[in-house]
C-alpha cells in the first residue's frame, strides 16, 4: 500500500542520501558529492533503514553491496529523482544565474584555484562558484559539473580539452632552510627531503629526480612522503625540508616568498602531463563562460 505525502516527507533527505551512496557505491564519495561528512553521510542511511525498518545496505570491509530490497528501492527511487534533476534543470528559466561548478584534484585546487579565486569573485560577484575538489575522475553531465581542470597527458584528455599550462618540476625550499644552490650530492646532504608519494608520477619523487639530474648518492638527513600534494607544499612552506615543486602550480606561493626555488645546474626528468581545462557543454550558460575566460586569463599569465 502506498505510504502518504506526510509519510514520505521525513524520509526525502535520507532518500537523497541513499541515492547518492548507491549511484557511487561509496559513503565517502557520497559524502563528498553532498558536501557532508562520512559520518553524517552513514546515519542517513542508518536513518532510512531505521525509518523503513529493513536493511538496505550489506556493510563490508572497505565495501557495500545492496541487500534485495535495497536495490529494488534503489533503482526506483534513482530514477525518480534523475528525472526530478533532469526536469528542474529544463525549467530553471535561462536569466536565472545558478552556481557554476568546477572540478578539480584537491591539490590544483587547494594551490592553484582558491588563491586566485577571491579575484573571479571581485570582478563577478552576482556569479557563485562552488569548487568540488575530489582526485576522482568525475563524469560532468552526471554529476552537474561545469568545469573540471584536469592533470594527464594529450591522450588521456577527451575532445574538446583546452590546454591550460604544462608543468615544470624544480627543487624548492622555505627561505630559512638558506639553500641557496643544488650543484652536487652534498648540498642536500642534513637536508630533509618531502615527497609525493604516488608511484604512478615518478617525475615527482626524488630518486628519479636526482637520477636524471646526475646527482645520484645523496643521502639526505631523512625523507618525508605525503599523500597530497598539497602537503608536500604546505611541509615546505613550514620549513620542514626541501620539495620537488610543480612550478606552475606553486607560483603563487614563490612570488609572495613563501618558497624559493632553489638553483640547479641540472635539469631533471620530463614528462608529457599537463593541465587542461574541460567543459561539459561546448555552449555554456554566461555565467560558466565568464568562470572559463577568467581560467584562460589566469593560466596565460
Amino acid at each position: 500500500m502506498p505510504v502518504s505525502l506526510l509519510s514520505l516527507a521525513s524520509m526525502m533527505e535520507p532518500l537523497r542520501g541513499f541515492v547518492a551512496v548507491g549511484r557511487r557505491m561509496s559513503i565517502t564519495a557520497a559524502a563528498s558529492d553532498l558536501c557532508l561528512t562520512q559520518s553524517a553521510m552513514s546515519r542517513q542511511v542508518q536513518a532510512l533503514e531505521e525509518r523503513l525498518g529493513i536493511k538496505l545496505l550489506v556493510r563490508g570491509h572497505r565495501s557495500i553491496s545492496f541487500t534485495a530490497e535495497g536495490e529494488r528501492l534503489f533503482r526506483s527511487a534513482d530514477s525518480a529523482l534523475q528525472q526530478l534533476q533532469d526536469t528542474v534543470g529544463t525549467i530553471i528559466p535561462d536569466h536565472v544565474c545558478r552556481p557554476v561548478t568546477l572540478s578539480a584534484s584537491i591539490g590544483v585546487a587547494g594551490l592553484w584555484i582558491l588563491p586566485r579565486l577571491g579575484h573571479f569573485q571581485q570582478l563577478h560577484p552576482e556569479i557563485d562558484v562552488r569548487v568540488a575538489a575530489n582526485n576522482r575522475i568525475q563524469n560532468l553531465t552526471s554529476e552537474g559539473i561545469d568545469l573540471a581542470i584536469r592533470y594527464g597527458s594529450r591522450s588521456d584528455m577527451e575532445e574538446g580539452a583546452t590546454l591550460l599550462f604544462r608543468e615544470t618540476v624544480a627543487p624548492v625550499s622555505h627561505p630559512s632552510l638558506a639553500l641557496d644552490q643544488l650543484t652536487s650530492v652534498n648540498d642536500l646532504a642534513g637536508q630533509v627531503l618531502l615527497e609525493f608519494d604516488d608511484p604512478g608520477r615518478p617525475w615527482l619523487h626524488w630518486n628519479d629526480w636526482l637520477a636524471s639530474a646526475g646527482l645520484g648518492g645523496v643521502k639526505p638527513k631523512g625523507l618525508l612522503r605525503f599523500n597530497q600534494y598539497d602537503q608536500v607544499v604546505q611541509s615546505a612552506m613550514a620549513g620542514q625540508g626541501v620539495a620537488l615543486g610543480r612550478v606552475e602550480l606553486i607560483q603563487p606561493m614563490l612570488n609572495d616568498g613563501r618558497l624559493r626555488l632553489v638553483p640547479t645546474s641540472h635539469s631533471g626528468p620530463r614528462t608529457d602531463h599537463s593541465y587542461w581545462l574541460i567543459q561539459a557543454n561546448a555552449a555554456p550558460r554566461p555565467e560558466v563562460a565568464a568562470l572559463t575566460a577568467w581560467i584562460l586569463s589566469e593560466a596565460s599569465q
